[in-house]
Formats: C-alpha cells, sequence, structure tokens
C-alpha cells in the first residue's frame, strides 16, 4: 500500500510534474464547455453530485486495482477540507454561478483564485513569492481581465452571480492550501479520490433533483455529466495532486491562469464561438504569464575563491583543491 507520494529525483521531477500539469489544465478548460451543454439540463446542485459519483466509481476502482488502502489519519484533515471546500462547495457555487452571470464575468472573478493561493500558501505553507512568479501572476491577471472583458455580454451579470463566483474562488483556494499538506502524507490518487467521496457526500441533499433531471435530460447532457466526473475530476485532480506535490501551491496556481486561453480555443473549436482580437491578445498574455511565473533564473556560474580573470598569477595547482 502506497501511503505517501515517493520522493522523485530533482532530474525527473519537473518534466513530470510540468506534464502533469499540462494535462490538468487541458482538462479543466474542456470542462467549460461540458458544464455549458449539461447546465442546461441539470442543476448546479445536480451537475455537481452527478459529477462527483462519476469521478469516485473512477478513482474507486483505480485505488482497488492498484489496492491503495485508506489514507493515514495524519492526512484526513486535509483530504476533508479540500474535499468539503473544493470538490463540494466550490463545484455547486461555480455551477450555480455561471447560470447567474456571463462566462466572461465568470472566468474573470474565479480566476481571482490563483492570486488567492499564493497569499494563502505564502502566509499559511511558507511558499516563497520570488519575483517572477509575482510578475507572471499580473501578467496572466491582465490577461484574463482581457479574456472576461471580450467575452461578457450586455447586461449578461448579476451581482448575484458575482458573488457566487468570488466564493468559488474562495472554496477553491482554500481547497488546494489544505490539500497540499495532506499530499506529504498520503498519495496523490489517495487525496483525490477521498476528497472526492467527501465532496460526493457533501452533494448528496441534491440527489433527489439529480435524479429528477436524470430522467427528464437528453443523452447528450448526461454524457456530458459523466465526462465531467471520469476526465475533469478523476484525471484532472489526480494529475494536479501530482504536480501539486512536487512544486508549490503558489506555483501550480499560477498554472491555471492558462485555462481562460484553452477555453477560448476550445469554444471555437467545439460551439463556433470566434474570438476577438481583444479576446486572442488576452489568452496569449494568460499563456506568457505562466510561462514567465514557472521559469526559473539561470543559475550564476561558480568561480571559485574569487574572480581570478584578471589575476596576473597562473591559478594553483587544480589537484590541491579537488575535494
Amino acid at each position: 500500500m502506497m501511503n505517501a507520494t515517493p520522493p522523485v529525483s530533482a532530474h525527473r521531477a519537473d518534466p513530470l510534474a510540468a506534464g502533469a500539469a499540462t494535462v490538468t489544465v487541458v482538462l479543466w478548460a474542456s470542462a467549460f464547455v461540458s458544464i455549458r451543454s449539461a447546465g442546461a439540463a441539470y442543476s448546479p446542485g445536480a451537475l455537481a453530485l452527478g459529477r462527483l459519483l462519476a469521478g469516485s466509481v473512477a478513482l474507486g476502482a483505480i485505488c482497488l486495482v492498484r489496492r491503495e488502502g485508506w489514507p493515514p489519519r495524519a492526512a484526513w484533515r486535509g483530504i476533508a477540507i479540500s474535499g468539503l471546500l473544493w470538490f463540494g462547495f466550490y463545484m455547486v457555487v461555480l455551477n450555480w454561478g455561471e447560470q447567474q452571470v456571463d462566462a466572461g464575468t465568470a472566468a474573470l472573478v474565479v480566476n481571482i483564485g490563483p492570486i488567492l493561493i499564493a497569499l494563502l500558501g505564502s502566509r499559511l505553507l511558507g511558499d516563497a513569492m520570488p519575483p517572477r512568479l509575482l510578475a507572471g501572476m499580473a501578467v496572466s491577471f491582465a490577461g484574463a481581465v482581457a479574456v472576461g472583458l471580450s467575452m461578457s455580454g450586455e447586461g449578461g451579470s448579476s451581482v448575484l452571480g458575482v458573488v457566487l463566483c468570488l466564493l468559488a474562488a474562495v472554496g477553491y483556494a482554500a481547497g488546494v492550501v489544505a490539500q497540499k499538506p495532506a499530499l506529504g502524507r498520503a498519495s496523490a490518487l489517495q487525496v483525490t479520490t477521498f476528497g472526492c467521496l467527501v465532496g460526493a457526500v457533501v452533494c448528496l441533499p441534491f440527489a433527489g433533483q439529480l435524479v429528477h433531471d436524470v430522467a427528464d435530460a437528453p443523452v447528450s447532457a448526461t454524457l456530458n455529466v459523466l465526462y465531467l466526473g471520469v476526465f475533469p475530476t478523476a484525471l484532472a485532480f489526480t494529475t494536479w495532486a501530482y504536480a501539486l506535490a512536487r512544486t508549490t501551491a503558489s506555483r501550480m496556481g499560477a498554472t491555471t491562469y492558462a485555462v481562460p486561453a484553452l477555453v477560448v480555443a476550445l469554444s471555437w473549436l467545439f460551439l463556433g464561438e470566434i474570438p476577438g482580437l481583444l479576446t486572442l491578445a488576452g489568452g496569449t498574455l494568460c499563456l506568457a504569464g505562466v510561462a514567465v511565473s514557472r521559469s526559473r533564473p539561470r543559475p550564476k556560474k561558480f568561480s571559485g575563491a574569487g574572480d581570478r580573470t584578471n589575476s596576473p598569477h597562473p591559478p594553483a595547482d587544480n589537484h590541491a583543491t579537488r575535494s
């Protein structure tokens, strides 16, 4: 039974974590398209519960095959909090908020999440706030604002919808920060599986509405709910946890700024929504900011005991200084 994230060498960790983060971002972006399709037939709570049940079944089957077992007791606090706030509260409130405001406003408000993650991570987890991370977040947030403004429809916003999206961003940020310590005590699959189960339990009061919606919904909407559960939830949250275990919460939060840019591309491809110049410019800024936030400064070349470039004397025998 694997109870903790296995150590990964520095040489291998970055490419693996970056690949996992990429999978997460792409699948989370696709979720916006599926939510838009399923949301017409499913209420916010029923959609969240259906998604979480499908995700729990998929994750539970994988856990049984891998014989993961129960997470250690020390990990349960983080799993329970992230399950309550991120898997449960966030999904319901976001679904509800997107029924009250247009997609652009929702994307703009929810994208304060990475900023909240950085602030909470610095305060509660001791995450570093290097200048490149702050600069990248600023650039990406500017891009998110541009995308939000370009996609906002006239009269499509409401105070209730904005407040709901703001609450979703808070739940998302708090859930990520709570999940980070749990990943030091349990595997990414365990943390994701049991967090999803906690979220499903939280959403059980919507079971009656889910039964009603399933009976009336078209097959395409139900298939979208299943897709949301298996891919953007079961797979994407697991790859997210894998990457989060290998980097800081602040850096992972900044990575999600790529989501608005991909949503624009996917909406163009699947919904026929042709983006304008401002939308394309904003998406480019989002991606550029992520690149900056995840970049690292070039290491300074080691010059030994001192700079001998201008020294008139030849260097001493190297063999005397080798360890």
